[in-house]
């Protein structure tokens, strides 16, 4: 029996009821798409699960027997990464800009799909930040797809390079995480990075829909107080 609340028949369900005039080549495609967001997701869920136990003092050979592959091994896949301090939702955040590079058939990630990706989590202080001034999501949406690159001939598979104005907005979302003195990345603190990479597509959006650097940051600066726990979870 699986630990998960989750089995084949209900995916195939799914995909099936979601594409049902798909030919049988569309739904190996989109297939391949879902494989690739439920294993960036299994590794998100080791992760976690990696660092709580070398915060309660597990040694990198234990860990190693814990998944089943060498000290060295397990060293080297879970170094400190740019995204060792985001929080779960913002993890998921970047996989969803991913899956919406992938979707348009994008052979990189830029901040237009990151920007996508926070808006799909709508339990983050980024999306509440973003629909409060903009409007409905669907208008944020729309903005978004309007500034997109014409979609690809073909969907890649595996991993998906970052642009480099999109490197550069997560470096910022550590950056306004540190100027506001948390220990934490949420997708708060990827709103003020992105709009913080001047020059960035999702920047130009983002002041198109209203927002300027020093008024986000003032917003989140209050939303963050008005949670009751630290940022997003």
């Amino acid at each position: 029996m699986s630990p998960l609340d989750i089995n084949l028949a209900d995916l195939i369900a799914r995909l099936d009821a979601e594409f049902p005039d798909a030919d049988h080549l569309a739904r190996v495609s989109e297939a391949q798409l879902r494989n690739r967001t439920l294993a960036d997701l299994g590794d998100q869920l080791v992760d976690h699960y990696v660092g709580k136990a070398k915060q309660a003092g597990a040694s990198w050979s234990e860990i190693g027997d814990a998944i089943g592959v060498s000290k060295q091994a397990a060293q080297q896949r879970h170094t400190p990464a740019p995204f060792e301090r985001f929080t779960e939702l913002n993890r998921h955040s970047i996989v969803l800009a991913q899956e919406a590079a992938r979707t348009h058939k994008h052979d990189s990630i830029g901040t237009e799909h990151l920007l996508l990706g926070l808006l799909g989590e709508p339990q983050g202080l980024a999306y509440e930040v973003l629909t409060s001034k903009a409007g409905p999501e669907q208008r944020i949406r729309d903005a978004i797809e309007e500034a997109m690159p014409p979609a690809g001939q073909k969907a890649l598979r595996g991993h998906i390079a970052f642009r480099p104005e999109s490197q550069q907005a997560i470096q910022e979302a550590s950056r306004a995480s540190a100027d506001l003195g948390h220990d934490w990345v949420g997708t708060e603190h990827s709103l003020l990075g992105l709009i913080r990479a001047e020059a960035s597509p999702a920047a130009q959006i983002l002041r198109t829909l209203g927002f300027t650097s020093e008024g986000l940051h003032e917003t989140v600066k209050a939303g963050i107080a008005e949670r009751p726990a630290k940022g997003d979870k």
